[in-house]
């Protein structure tokens, strides 16, 4: 399974993620950077399965006409629906591509323009256009979960004046944050403003089984051929100890050796809370932090390093 593909004179940057599609930022970035001296190599560590009887779910309620509510008019149960990562659009993905390939009828009546889909960065956009829904995809510029909360809560209130407003459906992973639906339905909030919020756990997430030796497979690989220097990015906590442990760095009490063999390998972490579980967990401090979790931070953190040298 270990496939480093190693390019003769670069660098080797390990991702530990799974590649997005269609289209990664970070292999497209780091592609590049620096003149094309890296090497981008995607090394998955979380594995994502989707829920059957979710998936099932939103099947029954595009098909329905549950998804359907038009302004000032809302039989339906969900006047949007709210998506923050990549697998949720995955499967929102399959489940629309499973109903064209069955149904007679046009999407467009069952997702029609007047239900929008609120999407928390670019990646979650891209997904989502290449359905080609009547549905406007909007709130890509926000980032993260609290400005998409804050902008949800202007422009829904905007298209659905006063209470109630048809619910939202929001389809997540097991593992999230809940500062949307609060953000949402806060008490603080005037009643006409309030919208509530229907969190449906449509994919699970677990560490993936053959990481740590597919990951040792293609470290090893690249320093058997002589390399002196190959860089890891670490995207959370999820993996971390596999990782430490692959490469000979944990001591019998699972923490970081007093003087471990660090093989070549330099470590970035996508930002704090994955660099303070480090610290906290395994006694271990990543060679440097991303101050903006994106290529570009990864970028500046590497390049900010290698100056200081």
């Amino acid at each position: 399974m270990a496939n480093s593909s190693y390019k003769k004179g670069k660098t080797p940057i390990l991702l530990l993620k799974t590649k997005s599609s269609p289209h990664d930022g970070y292999e497209e970035y780091f592609s590049s950077f620096d003149n094309g001296s890296f090497d981008p190599v995607f090394v998955p560590v979380l594995e994502h399965r989707f829920k059957s009887d979710s998936l099932q779910n939103v099947r029954e309620y595009v098909s329905s006409g549950a998804l359907a509510a038009k302004a000032g008019k809302y039989k339906s149960k969900y006047g949007a629906m709210i998506f923050t990562s990549q697998r949720a659009v995955e499967a929102f993905t399959k489940v629309i591509n499973d109903i064209r390939s069955t149904a007679t009828g046009s999407l467009d009546d069952l997702l029609p323009a007047s239900t929008p889909l609120y999407v928390v960065g670019p990646a979650t956009a891209r997904g989502l256009r290449s359905l080609n829904l009547q549905c406007p995809i909007l709130g890509e510029e926000s980032g993260n979960g609290e400005a998409l909360a804050a902008f949800i809560l202007d422009h829904y209130d905007s298209i659905h004046k006063g209470s109630p407003k048809p619910p939202i459906l929001f389809l997540v992973g097991e593992k999230r944050r809940d500062i949307i639906p609060k953000t949402l339905e806060s008490e603080s909030l005037p009643l006409e403003r309030r919208s509530k919020v229907d969190e449906l756990v449509i994919y699970e997430t677990g560490e993936m089984q053959l990481f740590k030796s597919h990951f040792s497979s293609i470290w090893k690989q690249n320093t058997e051929r002589g390399l002196e220097k190959q860089w890891v990015v670490v995207f959370s906590p999820t993996g971390c100890k596999a990782m430490l442990e692959s490469l000979d760095m944990l001591d019998d009490y699972g923490k970081v050796r007093s003087d471990p063999k660090r093989q070549g390998i330099l470590i970035a972490t996508i930002g704090p809370t994955t660099r303070d579980y480090l610290e906290t967990e395994f006694g271990f401090t990543p060679d440097v932090c991303a101050s903006q979790p994106s290529p570009e931070g990864i970028g500046a953190a590497i390049e900010s390093m290698a100056k200081s040298q």
